[in-house]
């Protein structure tokens, strides 16, 4: 198929099962898929959704609340048994290199969210060539560990910068997960495919977030604010249909900031970004516990591994 002029090559995705053998919900269906949960390691002061509030001047004047909790999901994974891939700012790394540690040593995957949550679509190529190679060299320095995985801050690729996967592969990364095939007022790329896919002759894979298809359009269902502003149930629901109708894994994410009602409020912000912000952080928590619970989840590195290694 082509894409804005481009050739984009679809891997059928292999599915990754969970150990154990077959596990069947109370209505009998057999629930083998195994999904990708990943973490984006930034703070309060870093989303977009205060990009024109907050000076990225004043950052380290800010209070700082990453750590604490970062924490806070390593002890919920713990809990449930769950190893996740923590896509982590640079800027993160350089400040908190022990968080860095502690994620490698406790079995997760440690991947790149770029160095400064700068929009990839707003840096010219040299730029975010000079963005993710500074990352991945301070998160492999605090972490002792490969990073081989990239998600752009906001899902900032997309058609005006698919020059962006070869950056990323000659700059050592194999996969990015930073298209979210959705129409949404700061990213997205409907037309995008839903399951791993290749532009052209690049030796990167994409891992799209997920999206469950209805009445011939995406709706989004992996994490982030959708899951805070929607009903559980809707999450719930929609990738159970993905798992059990399509047969693909699904990949979720969140934030640390997500988990923390008490973070500082930016009151000056405008009204949609503190909705979109602030809207049920207090429930994040234990939503979060129930999809652990009534999932099977695992590294993105181990779900899509054939798809990363081009065993497809």
């Amino acid at each position: 198929m082509t894409l804005d002029g481009q050739t984009v090559l679809v891997h059928s995705p292999s599915i990754a099962r969970a150990p154990g053998g077959t596990q069947h919900t109370s209505a009998g269906v057999a629930r083998q898929i195994v999904n990708a949960m990943t973490v984006d390691v930034e703070d309060y002061f870093h989303v977009e959704a205060f990009a024109r509030t907050i000076n990225r001047r004043d950052w380290d004047g800010l209070p700082c609340r990453v750590e604490r909790n970062t924490d806070k999901l390593l002890e919920e994974f713990a809990a449930a048994g769950v190893k996740a891939t923590f896509f982590t700012l640079g800027w993160v790394a350089e400040r908190h290199p022990a968080l860095v540690r502690r994620i490698v040593d406790q079995g997760h995957e440690l991947a790149s969210h770029g160095n400064v949550h700068m929009r990839a679509d707003k840096q010219t190529p040299a730029e975010f060539r000079a963005d993710v190679r500074q990352a991945k060299r301070t998160l492999e320095d605090a972490g002792g560990a490969p990073v081989r995985g990239y998600r752009a801050a906001t899902f900032s690729i997309g058609e005006r910068n698919w020059w962006a996967y070869d950056i990323l592969a000659t700059e050592g990364y194999a996969y990015s997960s930073s298209v979210f095939p959705v129409r949404h007022d700061l990213y997205g790329v409907p037309d995008a495919p839903r399951t791993p896919f290749r532009i052209g002759s690049s030796k990167l894979i994409e891992l799209p977030l997920t999206t469950v298809r209805v009445f011939e359009r995406n709706l989004p269902c992996a994490g982030g604010g959708y899951f805070r502003l929607l009903p559980y149930g809707f999450s719930r629901w929609a990738m159970r249909r993905v798992n059990d109708k399509d047969q693909n894994p699904c990949i979720f994410y969140l934030h640390p900031w997500e988990i923390d009602p008490e973070q500082p409020r930016q009151t000056q912000a405008p009204l949609k970004s503190r909705l979109r912000h602030y809207t049920n952080l207090a429930r994040t928590q234990g939503r979060l516990r129930r999809i652990l619970r009534e999932f099977r989840w695992a590294r993105m590195d181990e779900v899509f591994y054939d798809a990363i290694n081009d065993r497809a």
